[in-house]
């Protein structure tokens, strides 16, 4: 049973490490989300979000092959659960503080609500611990070195950190997002507006006169006059306002797919039914090559058969193309690059390409 068991929980961190590697940008988004003044607050860490994701993906990678192959057995156990414990505290505080929505644990390639992700770590840590219980007899034994073990694992290394750097230069090798190429923005734009999520206002009242608190639904809160009538002794709290999913629709990350023209026109339609669109993102323009977007736009400028915009967070980033804007979580959504080309034909996406690429002959 402990052989299975071992295989199991290795299997587990090597695929949420896989996962992970092949997109350690967009980890390293999610990392940026636990350290901003909203979360942690630690500025720092969230300037250096890249290096501690590839840190944290290799931790991942290195220790769970190395628990499949029982390599240094008691020291891969006692940083698997210390790296489980730390996991655990991350998604208790976003579940019980609603601060972070999804872990990233796999990426997007599973997505898990944050109450989710904490039982996941929970039963981890439980099946971790049951392993160092279960093999704790084997921990002072003397070991043959086998030299095919960390040959394998040299190897292992070596693929993994190619991949990763692959993700980190260009675009990951594997694409597991809304926007992968193919998509039909159309057909996604038309399920979502079929079957959209509802949602509904929370309100935290507080009794001025007994100190009791509630929390009820903008429907509960409406249907009695006793919480809002004149003279009423129940207040609500404006800071604990929440707007909760009450049931949820088509889940799709192109619902937030909406550029706005500097004059706060949506642009959507109108890229959506182009022949051929070429928009030019960058959800960090004060950071972006400003060499690589001079030929980026004069490279798009050349498709003359095509609409050609420039999207960031800046209504002035672009200098020869129409500029638009659009909210900078939901341009790392599409693609990781700063800045990066995605290329429509009659909504499809065809082609998505960091920039630096786009320009090369």
């Amino acid at each position: 049973m402990k052989h299975i068991l071992r295989i199991v929980v290795a299997s587990i961190f090597i695929a949420s490490g896989f996962v992970k590697a092949v997109d350690v940008v967009g980890f390293s988004f999610k990392l940026e989300e636990y350290f901003s003044p909203s979360v942690f607050n630690m500025p720092f860490f969230e300037s250096q979000a890249l290096p501690i994701a590839i840190f944290v993906v290799a931790l991942e990678l290195i220790l769970g092959f190395m628990l499949l192959l029982k390599i240094r057995l008691k020291f891969t156990l006692t940083a698997l659960i210390a790296l489980c414990v730390f996991f655990g505290y991350l998604t208790f505080y976003s579940a019980y503080f609603n601060k972070v929505t999804d872990c990233g644990c796999f990426g997007d390639a599973i997505t898990f609500t944050p109450w989710e992700s904490f039982v996941k770590d929970l039963i981890l840590l439980f099946w971790l611990l049951m392993l160092w219980f279960m093999y704790r007899n084997q921990f002072q034994l003397l070991q043959a070195k086998r030299q095919t073990k960390y040959i394998a694992l040299s190897v292992f290394v070596l693929a993994m950190g190619l991949i990763t750097l692959h993700g980190i230069l260009h675009e990951p090798l594997i694409d597991f997002r809304d926007y992968k190429i193919g998509t039909d923005l159309n057909t996604e734009k038309a399920n979502i507006e079929k079957n959209p999520s509802e949602y509904k206002t929370f309100y935290s009242l507080k009794n001025d006169t007994t100190g009791e608190s509630v929390e009820l639904n903008q429907d509960l809160y409406v249907a009695d006059k006793k919480y809002w009538e004149e003279g009423s002794p129940w207040k609500i709290e404006q800071a604990k306002t929440t707007s909760k999913i009450v049931k949820q629709g088509y889940k799709s990350e192109i619902s937030k797919f909406k550029p706005e023209s500097v004059e706060g026109i949506d642009l959507t339609p109108e890229i959506l039914k182009a022949n051929k669109a070429i928009l030019i993102f960058s959800y960090k323009p004060m950071e972006a090559d400003k060499n690589i977007l001079t030929k980026s736009e004069a490279k798009a400028n050349a498709q003359k058969d095509a609409l050609i915009l420039g999207i960031s967070t800046n209504p002035t980033t672009f200098k020869t193309i129409q500029n638009a804007v659009m909210d900078g979580t939901a341009i790392k959504t599409i693609a990781r690059s700063n800045p990066f080309v995605l290329i429509l034909q009659n909504g499809k996406i065809v082609d998505k390409i960091p920039a630096n690429d786009y320009i090369k002959p």
